[in-house]
């Protein structure tokens, strides 16, 4: 008995081992497809935890709550643009810290290749965008270079 005791106890070290080693990314859009989809082939690689929220008004709570090393965040959304939620998020002593990458729509690829992939301050992807430009991204805005940026 002792030895399967030690086996499933073992068993919950590597999976909370695993827990502890992702890139814990908070992702805040209003589309839901779009934000299922990124979500399931960040969560594939087996590199990160996803938390979605879809209105900006829940990003602050779910930074709190959720402790992410990096925010991917929509910026343009319904009720609250996402410059105004970055700009809350920065207010907040135990958050500011965190990187925030903007996401938009609203200003082409090669805009925001010009400006070398900033826009309104900050890291920007254009949408659409691929997995691998996603990946890409985080690795070199997170503070933990954990992620390595390619598919394998």
């Amino acid at each position: 008995m002792t030895g399967l005791s030690t086996l499933v106890c073992s068993s919950y070290v590597v999976v909370a081992y695993e827990l502890a080693m992702k890139t814990k990314v908070l992702l805040i859009d209003d589309e839901k497809g779009f934000t299922e989809l990124l979500r399931v082939n960040l969560e594939e690689t087996g590199q990160f935890e996803v938390r979605v929220k879809k209105w900006a008004e829940d990003a602050w709570g779910a930074a709190k709550e959720f402790q992410p090393n990096i925010i991917l965040l929509d910026l343009i959304m319904p009720r609250m643009p996402g410059g105004n939620v970055a700009a809350q998020l920065e207010a907040d002593p135990q958050l500011r810290e965190i990187p925030i990458v903007f996401m938009t729509a609203g200003v082409r690829p090669d805009i925001v290749k010009e400006n070398e992939g900033v826009i309104c301050g900050r890291p920007c992807l254009a949408k659409p965008m691929t997995i691998d430009e996603v990946r890409q991204t985080i690795a070199t805005h997170l503070r933990r270079p954990s992620v390595s940026p390619a598919i394998s």
